[in-house]
């Protein structure tokens, strides 16, 4: 089989290349579009697991002093969906996405659900075209500086919010929908993080949890 352009240069951004390129274009095939191949559902599955076979035994080898509990909140920062998606954006791999056309009109090529879900794809195929070190060696190379760097987004900003508030006495802060802009397809929500302090930040995103998520990380930037 003879890959696209797209598929062709995904494959230099990853770093493999396959000598089964069918599993490729599985692993960039969404459910929305009507294909004989087969979407990338099950790949997806087993990717996730891969991902957080090569993180586990990543942090513990990296840090042999670290404890259960502190291992677990930098292990979810790494196999997290959000994670899965920034590292697709990194390497552009919307660009190769095969999306049915109503996914296509509502923005699928940038959603964050849809990213995350194809790079997991993306891990198993070369899992299952090269074996578990192939895997591996892509995963460490495109996760990168996150790795090291895992301590700083290890804790869920709203809880790391919530924690600061408890800490000194203050009521759970409080999260409000100020604004919703966009078409009904793709709409974006505005949230406040407010604290009974009366400190407040916000932030803009295409789901309430991720602009949720936001308005907490701008309010615990500007409280530190």
């Amino acid at each position: 089989m003879k890959l696209s352009a797209e598929l062709r240069e995904l494959q230099e951004r990853i770093g493999h290349e396959f000598t089964t390129p069918e599993l490729l274009l599985r692993a960039v095939t969404h459910g929305s579009i009507s294909s004989a191949r087969g979407d990338n559902q099950r790949l997806e599955f087993l990717g996730d697991r891969v991902l957080g076979l090569v993180m586990a035994e990543t942090l513990l080898s990296g840090d042999e002093a670290a404890t259960e509990g502190q291992l677990a909140p930098r292990f979810n920062a790494l196999v997290r969906k959000e994670t899965c998606a920034d590292v697709a954006r990194d390497v552009d791999l919307g660009a190769a996405l095969k999306l049915g056309r109503s996914e296509q009109l509502s923005g699928g090529r940038r959603k964050q659900a849809l990213l995350g879900d194809a790079m997991e794809a993306v891990i198993a195929a070369v899992y299952a075209d090269a074996g578990l070190e192939a895997a591996r060696k892509m995963i460490l190379r495109l996760w990168g500086d996150r790795i090291k760097t895992v301590d700083e987004d290890a804790r869920d900003p709203k809880t790391a919010l919530q924690e600061w508030a408890q800490a000194r006495g203050m009521r759970p802060p409080t999260y409000a929908e100020i604004a919703r802009t966009g078409p009904d397809h793709a709409p974006e929500f505005t949230i406040r993080a407010s604290l009974t302090s009366g400190q407040s930040a916000e932030a803009t995103a295409a789901s309430k949890r991720a602009a949720e998520q936001g308005a907490a990380r701008n309010l615990l930037e500007q409280l530190q």
